[in-house]
């Protein structure tokens, strides 16, 4: 008996940023929820210790901001960890089934890289808002190596998951449109049997 197939588009490069954020995102909401703990000098400090750079260049995930009960922070990385099981849940629709890539994958994908994509866009004009309050002291050097570009990474790789799967979806809608109502019921059918 043949393997079932899947028409499912999958794209590789999708996979693996999920795959290399999963971990980045976890580690970094695992600072924000385990401040003060995790801040320099708290005792599991070890784990994160590129935080004690990223602790002043970005005051949100400071010490003053915590003491000062900044819920920013934390808020921002419950999202992050739904973001990461949307990611997980992602990776085993594509790669994890044996039917092939399962026909939910390219929505999961978009609604995950359009979560990560708002809440950067949020983070960013947050700041902007408050007139830089919690980046603006930094030199432009430091600006741009700690804050601009490995923030402006969580902008451009999901606008572009997002670019992709909605034009896979938007092709795949199109598709559909045009199958008589049969032929839509088998299609649903042999969706939900594969």
């Amino acid at each position: 008996m043949s393997k079932p197939t899947s028409n499912v588009k999958t794209r590789g490069w999708i996979s693996l940023w999920f795959l290399i954020t999963i971990p980045v995102i976890f580690w970094d909401a695992g600072y924000c929820f385990m401040r003060p703990h995790s801040f320099e000098g708290g005792p599991w400090h070890a784990l994160w210790k590129p935080y004690s750079i990223y602790q002043n260049v970005d005051l949100v995930y400071g010490v003053q901001q915590y003491l000062d009960k900044n819920g920013f922070t934390n808020a921002q990385s419950l999202l992050n960890i739904i973001e990461n099981f949307l990611n997980i849940t992602y990776i085993y629709l594509v790669h994890g089934t044996s039917h092939g890539p399962r026909p939910a994958a390219p929505l999961l994908g978009l609604v995950s890289a359009a979560t990560t994509l708002a809440k950067t866009v949020l983070y960013w004009a947050q700041e902007y808002y408050c007139d830089y309050c919690a980046v603006g002291h930094n030199s432009g050097k430091d600006l741009l190596v700690y804050w601009i570009i490995p923030n402006g990474l969580w902008i451009v790789v999901p606008s572009m998951i997002v670019y992709t799967l909605w034009n896979d979806i938007l092709s795949d809608l199109t598709v559909a449109s045009r199958l008589t109502p049969a032929e839509r019921r088998s299609a649903i059918l042999k969706a939900k049997t594969a």
